[in-house]
């Protein structure tokens, strides 16, 4: 199905013959192996293993869970999954909720959610057809998130029905922490494996449109985009007359100094009495003269709120002069950041594993790798040998701009054979890692 370029562009049904094909193909990983299309990690694993690795991501939901207001005694707050697979996020979830809901196009994924989930109550997953969320009434949930899904989905139009969704069945002062794929656009189909990718301008302007507010997008230009939408309360809050920034600091080090440049150049603006009704499409931060980019704005906790933004190109070393505006109008005095220049980058291997089972580090059972590199400008330099003979047919991806991060794929040499062998893999001149791999049939 062609992407549409419109974010607000809506309201057509989506054609049957894609429903169909996303519920056949789903229906047939469910079947084949339901945790290892849902988890990427290893075939056949067991129920403790699958749970387990949701860890990360659990993490990641109750992180925005303490935007909500208490829930008191006696608990109300109902949540909603989108795309809620055999309840890998939902049981894990239930425990902050007094009523969750999933949705999943893939009947066979809703039929073990419905068995893993026996014996959590309050939970309750469903078969939906098509991109709407129509089984739900408007304003009906405290909290909506999707994880490793509208990555999935064949064609924009569909993700921006369940985004528009999304806002519908939020309660005003209700929030949504979404994954969306934001890999650039390439010239070639999408699929239900690979799906549609929408860019962090069309996540900007969808928000606009809808009225809610922006208060994170990350991993932009990155299959794993994060965004956090806030529906407006019915009554805002009298925003503030002005707010004071009390320090600026590195994002990721908390240190006095930010980057002039690299993955690390992202300051912190700790600011007091900061508005509640700021978005990043209202709040713009100007270091040494140039706006950057706002990408988090985190909710206030004894009366300061974090502010991240990353720097805009070029900007000079030094004490810096920081201006924060809002609507276009200043709100705060300006404050200051030291900019220093970068260390070197150097590129360093994080990741090593099986081509497909990547919980498997070493052994490699399906003849094939998988390595990440990050730091790395360029990737053309890549060679790898197993006992000094080059492995075939090398796949590269740059899964991350920013951190120059990259994703190698490869074969082994042609008749390896089992048992232990030597990995070397080297960028240029630079010998990244030289391990033991144990090569299984």
């Amino acid at each position: 199905m062609a992407q549409t370029d419109s974010p607000t562009n809506g309201g057509a049904a989506i054609p049957a013959s894609v429903q169909d094909r996303m519920r056949a193909d789903w229906n047939e990983r469910a079947r084949e192996d339901a945790h290892y299309y849902v988890a990427f990690g290893r075939r056949e694993q067991d129920d403790d293993e699958f749970f387990a690795t949701a860890a990360d991501v659990i993490r990641d939901l109750e992180g925005e869970l303490k935007r909500l207001p208490p829930d008191g005694p006696a608990p109300t707050r109902r949540a909603l999954e989108i795309g809620c697979g055999p309840g890998r996020l939902m049981r894990p979830m239930s425990r902050h909720f007094a009523e969750i809901h999933g949705v999943d196009v893939s009947d066979e994924m809703v039929r073990q959610a419905k068995e893993k989930l026996r014996g959590v109550p309050h939970a309750h997953p469903h078969a939906i057809g098509g991109s709407d969320l129509a089984l739900f009434p408007d304003e009906h949930f405290d909290f909506v998130y999707s994880y490793a899904v509208f990555q999935h989905i064949p064609g924009a139009d569909v993700v921006f029905s369940y985004l528009r969704e999304t806002v519908r069945v939020l309660k005003p002062g209700g929030f949504a922490r979404l994954q969306i794929c934001g890999l650039p656009r390439e010239d070639k189909e999408a699929t239900t494996w690979d799906g549609a990718r929408i860019s962090a301008d069309e996540v900007r302007a969808f928000a606009r449109a809808q009225g809610v507010r922006l208060l994170s997008l990350t991993g932009v230009d990155t299959q794993y985009m994060w965004t956090t939408w806030q529906k407006p309360p019915l009554q805002s809050p009298v925003p503030a007359a002005s707010c004071v920034i009390r320090s600026v600091s590195n994002a990721f080090s908390g240190e006095q100094a930010v980057p002039s440049e690299g993955r690390l150049a992202c300051a912190t603006l700790w600011i007091e009495g900061l508005p509640a009704a700021c978005d990043l499409n209202s709040l713009r931060a100007y270091i040494g003269g140039a706006e950057g980019t706002g990408c988090y704005i985190g909710p206030a906790v004894n009366g300061l709120s974090q502010f991240n933004v990353f720097l805009p190109k070029g900007v000079r070393t030094g004490i810096v002069p920081v201006r924060l505006e809002w609507r276009g109008a200043p709100v705060a005095q300006d404050a200051s950041v030291r900019i220093i220049t970068p260390g070197p980058a150097v590129p360093r291997l994080t990741a090593v594993s099986d081509g497909v089972n990547l919980m498997s580090y070493q052994h490699i059972g399906s003849g094939t790798m998988k390595v990440a590199i990050e730091e790395a400008g360029s990737i053309e330099g890549f060679a790898a040998t197993v006992d000094g003979r080059d492995v075939e047919r090398i796949e590269t991806f740059r899964t991350d701009p920013l951190a120059n991060r990259w994703e190698v794929n490869f074969h082994l040499p042609a008749g390896t054979a089992a048992g232990g062998h030597v990995l070397e893999i080297h960028l240029g001149r630079r010998l990244l890692t030289r391990i033991g791999i144990e090569v299984t049939q």
